[in-house]
C-alpha cells in the first residue's frame, strides 16, 4: 500500500527548498490516483513527476525544443507538416510531467475565446491541404465537456478536415475523470483518434485499463505514445511488457519517442544507442504490433525521423545479406543492378 498522496508529496517538497526552488520555475501538480501509485522515492512514477532539482541546471536545451512558436501562424496553432496542424487548446494538465517539452507553458494561461476559434476555422478552410487536425495542449480532456465540443464542432465545419485527434494523459492520471459523457462526445467526432501517453506499465492498474476498455467497447480508436526515459523505462523487458498490455487492452503502441531536447531535461535522455538496441531486442521477441516506430523529433522545427536498427550486414553484387532472429546470416536475391541503387539508399548505415 502506497504511503503516498498529493499531499503527503507536497509537504515532502515544500521541506527541501531545493525542490521548491524548482517549483517556482516549473510547478508541481500531481493527482491523487498518480501519487497513491508511487511506491518509493525513486520508482518510476516519482521520476516522472516529483521536481528534481537537476531541472535547473543549465544542460544546453531549448525553452521550445521543437520550435513550435516559429511555425504558428497564429496563437496557439502549429503548422509543421502540410497536410496537419497542433492546435493547442490549453496548457493546464491534471498531472506535470517532469520531462514534458511544453514545459514553457505550465506558468502561462492559453486561453481559446470565440474570435480564436474563428480564426482557426478560417485558416483551416484556407489551407486546404490540411487534412488532420492534432488537439493537444496541457490536456484537452481537461476542459469541461461543452466547451471541448466547441472545439471539435469548428474543426468539423471545414470540409476538407477528414481525421481528430486528440493528445491525452487524463484516462491515466486520473481514470475517474473520463465520464460516459467524455466518451458520448469522443465517439460523436469520428473518425477521431484518441493518442494516449503511456510510459510504464504499473501505470496500467486496474482503474486505467478499466476505462480504456470501456474507451475500446465504445468504438474510439485509441493510440500510445510512450517517451524513452532514462531510469523509468529504459529496458527491452520493461517497453515489452508495457507494450503487449496495451495491445490487449485495444491500444495500439504507436511511437516510441526519443526525450525532446527541452531545457532541464537531460537527465531524462537515454542514448539513442541504447533506444537503438531495444527496439532490435523488441522486433525479435515482439508481436509486430506491439512494436512502436521509435522517432526523435528533432529540434527547432525538423520533424520527426524514424530510428530503426539495421539488419543488413553487407550489400553484395547479386544478394543481400542479413542478420536472421537468431544471429545468423541469411541471403536474399538482388535483381542485376540493384546493388548501386541499394547501396545509395542504405549508405549512411553501411558506411
Amino acid at each position: 500500500m502506497s504511503k503516498w498522496t498529493a499531499k503527503s508529496l507536497c509537504d515532502y517538497i515544500s521541506s527541501r527548498p531545493e525542490l521548491l526552488a524548482v517549483t517556482k520555475k516549473y510547478p508541481f501538480r500531481i493527482t491523487s490516483h498518480v501519487a497513491s501509485l508511487i511506491k518509493h522515492p525513486g520508482d518510476p512514477l516519482w521520476l516522472q513527476f516529483v521536481p528534481d532539482s537537476r531541472e535547473l541546471e543549465n544542460d544546453g536545451g531549448y525553452e521550445d525544443p521543437l520550435g513550435e512558436e516559429s511555425l504558428s501562424p497564429l496563437p496557439n496553432l502549429v503548422h509543421r507538416y502540410p497536410d496537419r496542424v497542433l492546435w493547442i487548446v490549453t496548457s493546464e494538465c491534471a498531472a506535470y510531467c517532469r520531462f514534458c517539452t511544453r514545459k514553457r507553458l505550465w506558468n502561462k494561461k492559453v486561453h481559446i475565446d470565440q474570435r480564436s476559434i474563428r480564426d482557426v476555422v478560417e485558416y483551416l478552410r484556407h489551407n486546404k491541404r490540411i487534412s488532420e487536425v492534432l488537439v493537444s495542449g496541457g490536456d484537452p480532456l481537461l476542459i469541461r465537456t461543452t466547451k471541448l465540443r466547441e472545439f471539435f464542432s469548428a474543426i468539423r465545419r471545414v470540409k476538407h478536415i477528414s481525421v481528430i485527434r486528440v493528445g491525452t494523459r487524463l484516462p491515466i492520471v486520473s481514470p475517474q475523470s473520463i465520464t460516459r459523457k467524455k466518451m458520448d462526445l469522443l465517439r460523436e467526432f469520428q473518425p477521431l483518434y484518441v493518442m494516449l501517453h503511456i510510459n510504464h506499465p504499473s501505470e496500467l492498474n486496474d482503474p486505467v485499463c478499466e476505462v480504456l476498455s470501456r474507451m475500446a467497447d465504445c468504438g474510439i480508436p485509441m493510440a500510445s505514445q510512450t517517451v524513452l526515459l532514462r531510469g523509468v523505462n529504459d529496458r527491452a523487458e520493461i517497453l515489452r511488457e508495457l507494450f503487449v498490455k496495451l495491445l490487449a487492452l485495444r491500444v495500439r503502441p504507436y511511437y516510441l519517442l526519443q526525450a525532446d531536447l527541452m531545457k532541464g531535461t537531460s537527465h531524462f535522455r537515454a542514448p539513442i544507442s541504447e533506444g537503438l538496441r531495444i527496439m532490435f531486442e523488441l522486433r525479435h521477441r515482439t508481436s509486430g504490433l506491439a512494436i512502436p516506430h521509435y522517432m526523435v523529433d528533432l529540434p527547432e522545427g525538423g520533424g520527426k525521423i524514424e530510428l530503426t536498427p539495421s539488419f543488413i550486414e553487407a550489400v553484395c553484387e547479386n544478394r543481400v545479406i542479413f542478420r536472421n532472429r537468431l544471429g545468423k546470416p541469411a541471403f536474399y536475391p538482388l535483381f542485376h543492378g540493384e546493388k548501386r541503387v541499394l547501396r545509395r539508399l542504405l549508405l549512411p548505415r553501411l558506411e
